[in-house]
């Protein structure tokens, strides 16, 4: 039988607080929602997405005063882009409590959490009153979910429950930062550019992703160098020579181009170039061209700043 598809809060609330899992948007992406205290109920989470349990999972909470539950220090410059930004699409890496479970955070003594800026998401938080794990509700690798017939698509009977909040705003995962005695480091590229935290505590670093699948020890989601994959190829082409021939070709390119009748499907992301409309299409658009039955999927690169230069890091680790 089908997930069931709901619009109701308080029944996502109560499946939650009833240890099941529940799928919900954010202004990111769709989570696969559960309760961050429940080690059964996050168990479920690594089953249904097939996810390995050394990838660990981001805590969303509905206030900055539910910290008090998850960390025992927030440093100065956590607190300003606390301030700054939440809710919204950034998530900190801060020292845990004894009270999160080990499998949450993959064994490290630090957890990932953030505040959604999503009123459906921030309404279920508050009703359920528990932190919730959530990572993206697809399988494992796959393509992000930005709507709820996505999440059915990929996840199908696997979860209790899929609230549907509508499509997701920001349409790229929450970067992820990290704050340590030698650096502040950016674990994930995301919807908080570089430049903007940068403008608020000075620079950052960028952490290099992990090569193998079965790597040990990540500090955050979304490290792998394989991820946010469609089944079907990818291949990045700054400018176009010799196409494959014979082939059925699909495009994902952030502006119209010339010459795009070589393609069978062509996504245009943003008709003015506009990176926060692109980001916010990026995932669907993908969706679509993967259901196309294309031999490859052709993908231009992004200007390589703000939102570009997040949605350049999904293609590359969509990428073959």
């Amino acid at each position: 039988m089908p997930c069931p598809i709901s619009k109701d809060v308080s029944l996502a609330a109560d499946q939650l607080r009833k240890g099941r899992l529940v799928a919900f948007a954010t202004e990111t992406v769709y989570g696969l929602g559960a309760n961050a205290f429940d080690t059964n109920a996050v168990a479920r989470i690594f089953e249904v997405k097939r996810r390995p349990n050394f990838d660990p999972l981001i805590v969303h909470i509905a206030d900055p005063n539910w910290l008090d539950r998850l960390v025992v220090e927030i440093p100065r410059d956590a607190r300003k882009l606390i301030k700054h930004f939440w809710p919204g699409p950034l998530t900190l890496v801060l020292p845990k409590t004894k009270a999160v479970p080990d499998l949450v955070t993959s064994g490290l003594p630090t957890i990932a959490v953030r505040i959604p800026d999503h009123l459906q998401a921030l309404q279920l938080l508050r009703e359920a009153d528990i932190p919730i794990a959530a990572p993206s509700a697809n399988l494992f690798g796959r393509i992000s979910p930005t709507c709820a017939q996505h999440v059915a698509e990929q996840l199908g009977e696997r979860s209790d429950l899929i609230l549907d909040g509508g499509p997701c705003r920001v349409g790229v995962e929450s970067t992820v930062l990290e704050f340590a005695s030698s650096a502040t480091t950016i674990l994930r590229l995301g919807g908080v550019t570089v430049e903007q935290i940068e403008s608020l505590i000075g620079s950052v670093f960028l952490a290099k992703t992990a090569g193998h699948p079965s790597a040990k020890g990540l500090s955050s989601p979304g490290m792998l160098s394989k991820h946010y994959a469609p089944r079907t190829p990818l291949k990045i082409e700054s400018q176009f020579g010799l196409l494959p021939t014979g082939k059925r070709l699909g495009l994902l390119t952030l502006t119209p181009i010339n010459y795009s009748e070589q393609f069978a499907v062509v996504e245009v992301l943003s008709a003015s170039g506009n990176l926060n409309e692109a980001a916010a299409n990026f995932f669907s658009a993908l969706q679509r061209l993967d259901t196309r039955r294309l031999d490859l999927i052709i993908a231009i690169p992004f200007p390589n700043e703000g939102l570009g230069r997040t949605l350049n890091d999904r293609l590359q680790r969509a990428a073959d």
